[in-house]
């Protein structure tokens, strides 16, 4: 069963879109593993500042309170940036399901660092009004005990709060790895299925835009394709008659390209087709200028150039001893032109030894005319030789059209 080009870009369009998707979601893992690294600095730097908190320079208590008050500031603003981590970590509110046990351990913090910073206020107040003294007061040895009791649960609370979150990495990890592995499985696999079938479907395009039909065997793999082939009916009666085939060159002779037009002026739809005959510059059937190995050497060489320009709806032939007709369609005239122009230059550019005499170069002349509707085949001919013998007056390795015929007749009547 044949399978369709369009469900197949269908699908391919989803399963980009999908694509997108999740290298989006790996993203965003790799955007909360940046967070969880942010977590655990964070942390660790709030228990570097409690540590510092309760170990200021108790000689110069005025400066150990002002470091106080902008530490304590700076604890307030790492919980803030806490809360704000918790608040874009998806994976550990909703994925791993511990918002609630998360939010809570940060409120807990919270207050706990409240706690540490009201007990390091005391502390060092104390110290400020005794300084002079001697003695410990009471106070101070209390405010002291208070201080480090809560130096002692704010850190015990912190590290409670990374190993949790070790845990929370491990199966996150654990989720995140076994969703990477689903996604590369997935990826893999469509990627080697649309591979496939997009490599048909370009050998379907490659077949159907084949010139020297030697896929007789190909099976195709799209509908489209396949209703395009027997559309366009690429098999070709002149292919398989020798009759109907240059025995120099194996492109059509005058009979075969009779009968290819035949079969493919049907499938020109809307598109304009021009008839252009070129003649070999100075290699008449009367002058022969090489040997005749060398001239059917060269005869060969500006059909297989010609060839390379044939497509599927174009008809080639040597339709006399130096000459080739080339029946196009395209969609402008002014690419039918311009088509023919290439086939010329492309000719001009061939160059072929010539013992004795060394490398040589070989031109053709053409007459090109868009042939109308109303018009059969050999009246398009027959004006397109008129226009070519025109041209070889005036030259040679050109392209003249209709026009430049014209343009004589109206220098004539102006003399």
């Amino acid at each position: 069963m044949k399978s369709s080009i369009k469900k197949i870009f269908k699908s391919l369009k989803t399963y980009l879109v999908f694509l997108f998707l999740m290298v989006t979601v790996l993203v965003l893992f790799v955007f909360e593993h940046d967070l969880s690294t942010q977590k655990i600095d964070n942390l660790q730097k709030q228990k570097s500042i409690v540590h510092k908190l309760a170990q200021l320079d108790k000689n110069d208590v005025e400066l150990a309170l002002i470091q106080f008050n902008g530490k304590s500031t700076q604890l307030h603003q790492d919980i803030d940036k806490l809360m704000m981590i918790y608040k874009y970590n998806v994976t550990e509110r909703y994925l791993l399901g511990n918002a609630g046990e998360y939010s809570a351990d940060v409120n807990h913090l919270s207050r706990l660092i409240d706690n540490f910073n009201n007990a390091a206020h005391v502390y060092y107040e104390d110290i400020l009004k005794n300084k002079k003294s001697l003695k410990h007061t009471k106070e101070e040895i209390e405010a002291k005990e208070t201080l480090d009791s809560s130096l002692t649960a704010v850190t015990q609370h912190i590290n409670t709060m990374l190993l949790k979150h070790i845990d929370y990495d491990e199966t996150k990890f654990y989720v995140i790895k076994n969703i990477s592995f689903g996604l590369f499985v997935i990826v893999l696999f469509f990627t080697f299925l649309y591979r496939s079938r997009l490599t048909k479907i370009y050998n379907d395009i490659e077949f159907l835009y084949q010139i020297d039909k030697d896929k007789k065997g190909y099976e195709i793999f799209s509908i489209e394709a396949d209703a395009i082939a027997l559309r366009m009916n690429r098999k070709s009666v002149s292919s398989d008659n020798p009759t109907m085939l240059d025995k120099v060159t194996g492109i059509n002779n005058y009979k075969g390209m009779l009968n290819s037009y035949s079969h493919k002026k049907g499938l020109k739809d809307s598109n304009f087709t021009s008839v252009t005959v070129f003649d070999v510059d100075n290699f008449s059937k009367t002058h022969r200028p090489y040997p005749q190995d060398i001239t059917q050497s060269i005869l060969k060489k500006v059909a297989y150039t010609i060839s390379l320009y044939e497509q599927p709806v174009d008809v080639i032939a040597r339709t006399d001893y130096n000459q080739y007709t080339i029946i196009l369609s395209r969609p402008t005239k002014e690419q039918c032109y311009k088509d023919a122009e290439l086939i010329r230059e492309s000719i001009a550019d061939l160059r072929f030894n010539v013992p004795d005499v060394g490398t040589e170069r070989i031109t053709v002349t053409g007459g090109h005319v868009i042939k109308p509707n109303n018009t059969n085949l050999e009246e398009a001919i027959k004006q397109a030789k008129e226009v070519l013998n025109y041209a070889k007056t005036t030259g040679k390795n050109k392209t003249f059209q209709t026009r430049d015929l014209a343009q004589k007749d109206v220098h004539r009547e102006i003399s």
